[in-house]
């Protein structure tokens, strides 16, 4: 019974990889570095890497609400089904209205399948795009006051090794937050007392926003991902919290504190 993690050294792929090792569960990691390589933009890539597993975990790039998501993940998934990869997990974005096609080809393509839509995961303060922000001391995003109930990507993967591997979860959409809302403003803020240094939070206008990125020399398709992502996702329609994380093991999600404790202890922010 061998296990795929696609997109397996990502934020939550990795550690999907890694809990399933911990369980004595052989691993392959897809990826375009793994062995066999694997690419969504060269799907004479899909069938080696698929040949004799047992389930998948799928977290797609760039997005689900992306250009072509739909058509690959349904192309995937049914060459999956076809090849006897029955039991499939994927990762969706809560909220994203674009992404429900994605998620539907999914269904469609008879898999036993699992979705887990994320809220907006903790790490990316650690691991992604605002890190830098955060060790400069000033996270300015468009995202004013509106709350947010951060998700560990220790409890994403929590559950899509779950899914993966024990019974009960098939045909199962899983909303998955944290315990809690907080603004970004409250995340500077809880960053700033696990680290002890200055992190302050501005919110702007999302066409400020854009320009910023513009000015940074960020690629113009990431400068408007970025923007519609804040704007719409982040417009308060996720403003509550879910209950996927204990419908699927049993407990409450990790607080976002615990994560800024954590991650703040292994020093990637400096000061502490």
């Amino acid at each position: 019974m061998t296990n795929l993690v696609l997109g397996g050294t990502g934020k939550t792929g990795r550690r999907v990889v890694k809990k399933l090792e911990s369980l004595g569960l052989p691993v392959r990691v897809g990826s375009r570095n793994g062995t066999p390589p694997f690419d969504w933009e060269d799907d004479k890539t899909w069938a080696p890497v698929l040949d004799g597993m047992s389930a998948a975990y799928i977290a797609y790039f760039p997005d689900m609400a992306a250009q072509g998501a739909a058509e690959r993940i349904g192309a995937l998934s049914g060459l999956a089904v076809s090849m006897g990869v029955r039991r499939l997990v994927i990762l969706a974005g809560r909220g994203e209205e674009e992404g429900l096609p994605t998620e539907q080809a999914l269904i469609d393509s008879g898999a036993d399948w699992t979705i887990l839509r994320s809220t907006w995961i903790a790490q990316n303060f650690s691991e992604s795009f605002l890190l830098e922000p955060v060790l400069a001391g000033e996270i300015i995003l468009p995202t004013g006051d509106i709350g947010e109930p951060f998700v560990d990507a220790e409890d994403i993967a929590d559950v899509a090794v779950a899914a993966m591997t024990s019974e009960g979860h098939v045909g199962q959409i899983y909303e998955l937050t944290g315990p809690r809302l907080l603004t970004f403003g409250d995340a500077a803020a809880e960053i700033a007392r696990a680290t002890g240094r200055d992190i302050r939070y501005e919110s702007v206008s999302a066409k400020e926003f854009a320009a910023m990125l513009a000015e940074g020399e960020v690629p113009a398709d990431y400068v408007e991902f970025l923007t519609e992502l804040f704007t719409k996702v982040l417009d308060g329609r996720n403003a509550y919290v879910a209950d996927g994380v204990k419908r699927a093991l049993g407990r409450e999600p990790r607080d976002f504190r615990l994560y800024a404790e954590d991650a703040a202890a292994t020093g990637v922010w400096g000061a502490r």
